[in-house]
């Protein structure tokens, strides 16, 4: 049994993470309820992956590091070693991927962005897709789903409400 990964994101109606300049203030600006089930979702990981520029975001964003008691892993071309929350990797990230999902533990959480969301995308590496639609219209600004992927059927779990915004929680069919 191989563990599970899971995508919680928040996205505008028209699909899009973040504006071009990676912009959030959008999405902090929505009237919530909550934390639309953040917590809950945190509880079931033990483990955070993430790219460098998702990284870099939170460092200059986010005090303190929002991560302190997961294992941390942020995929990096530039970047190595690690640091006292994350460790960089520098391999491929769906041979780093499939051997993480190999090992003993709970499930992934796979925070962003869109580059390394891609990678993932082409490999269908990701089981949960829990997707918050903010009531934005953005235009333009990075997709949550670029264009040329597989066709990946999905099974709808659950549909919430949280103030202005609407989750959809997906798993993967596995038939």
């Amino acid at each position: 049994m191989s563990r599970e990964i899971v995508l919680f994101i928040a996205a505008s109606l028209d699909g899009f993470i973040a504006k071009e300049d990676d912009d959030l203030q959008w999405l902090e600006d929505t009237e919530g309820e909550g934390d639309a089930g953040y917590q809950d979702m945190y509880q079931t990981v033990d483990t955070v992956i993430m790219g460098k520029k998702t990284y870099d975001y939170i460092v200059n964003h986010m005090k303190p590091f929002p991560y302190p008691d997961k294992k941390c892993y942020v995929f990096s071309t530039t970047e190595k070693g690690s640091n006292e929350y994350v460790d960089f990797v520098n391999e491929d990230v769906v041979k780093f991927t499939k051997k993480l999902k190999a090992q003993e533990g709970s499930k992934i959480w796979m925070v962003g962005g869109g580059c390394l969301l891609d990678s993932f995308l082409k490999e269908n590496l990701i089981d949960e897709y829990i997707i918050t639609v903010t009531p934005h219209i953005l235009g333009s600004g990075i997709p949550l789903f670029k264009e040329k992927k597989p066709q990946i059927d999905l099974n709808l779990v659950d549909i919430k409400r949280f103030g202005q915004f609407a989750q959809l929680y997906y798993k993967v069919n596995q038939g």
